[in-house]
């Protein structure tokens, strides 16, 4: 068994922490599902940032489907004049028996600018796509608004 890259990126229209958390959740269901990912064999997982989102740190959005003993880690990208704004990346680095070819990364929304030759996905229907995530937030018994994230408790 490999360990293997598998990327992917969206874009929000506003830094707001549920837009984050909602496009979040929707990037890592799309990978987990174009790949048939399994927790158990994520080692471990980078969510980016452009510097002009920090309304909630991405990570939150795996820790609520369950992602408890996945190491997760999140930063800014670089701010490169020109570059796409208002955009969330994930890298996950997954142990896994398929070759590098067989790897599904995914760009959506306005992130398949980044990568267009790699944002041929079926037709999302994310109606049944927020569903999948609800059914396993409620799994996890995590809501959607659960409070909580990777921050240190307020000291007094």
């Amino acid at each position: 068994m490999r360990c293997r890259g598998v990327r992917g990126a969206t874009t929000v229209e506003h830094n707001s922490r549920e837009e984050m958390l909602k496009a979040t959740g929707q990037l890592l269901a799309l990978m987990i599902r174009q790949n048939g990912i399994d927790r158990e064999d994520v080692a471990s997982a980078i969510f980016t940032t452009t510097s002009d989102l920090n309304a909630e740190f991405p990570a939150l959005a795996a820790r609520q489907l369950g992602w408890l003993d996945v190491p997760l880690l999140c930063t800014h990208e670089m701010s490169i004049p020109g570059s796409l704004a208002r955009c969330i990346r994930i890298l996950l680095h997954w142990n896994t028996d398929k070759s590098q070819h067989e790897i599904h990364h995914v760009y959506v929304r306005g992130a398949t600018c980044l990568r267009p030759d790699l944002s041929h996905l079926p037709l999302v229907d994310w109606d049944e796509l927020e569903a999948w995530i609800e059914k396993e937030l409620a799994a996890q018994g995590q809501p959607r608004t659960a409070a909580g994230s990777d921050r240190a408790p307020k000291q007094d």
